[in-house]
């Protein structure tokens, strides 16, 4: 099956890497949509396992990355599709694919800050609304005084 999803996507493909537990593409930001919908509707990769990011502050030159883990239930296969961003990108909300990628996309919008455009309620998740900064980015120092939220 790689093989097939290799040549049918290898426009969009930077880089290819074999895991000890799954396949890994490296792909195109600008090509995110269209790799995950083929991945989805040609490859039956019907259920999305995980979407979370990496803040790589200083040690790469984009960013942060952004892993999406998509599994194939039929064939029992999984892929690892990833993606970079520099700090002031946005990138493309897969909810139009995955409608259980609301919740996760707005988990790393409200941990990394990362903007998903098209995203249909992109607000916090898990910190209070008054809460200043993303406690995941690699430069949110641990012992940053943070406000607590007034008790209601």
């Amino acid at each position: 099956m790689i093989e097939k999803i290799k040549e049918r996507l290898k426009e969009h493909i930077l880089e290819y890497k074999e895991n000890i537990d799954m396949h890994i593409l490296v792909i195109k930001k600008e090509s995110l949509l269209s790799v995950i919908k083929t991945l989805h509707d040609e490859f039956n990769f019907n259920m999305l396992v995980d979407l979370t990011a990496i803040d790589w502050l200083d040690k790469k030159q984009e960013r942060f990355e952004i892993v999406y883990h998509l599994r194939n239930l039929d064939e029992n296969f999984m892929i690892r599709v990833k993606t970079s961003i520099n700090e002031n990108e946005e990138i493309d909300s897969i909810t139009s694919i995955y409608r259980g990628a609301n919740w996760l996309e707005r988990e790393v919008y409200d941990m990394f800050g990362i903007i998903f455009k098209n995203h249909p309620n992109l607000e916090r998740i898990l910190m209070w609304e008054s809460f200043q900064g993303h406690p995941l980015r690699k430069d949110f120092f641990i012992r940053t005084e943070v406000s607590l939220p007034e008790n209601e």
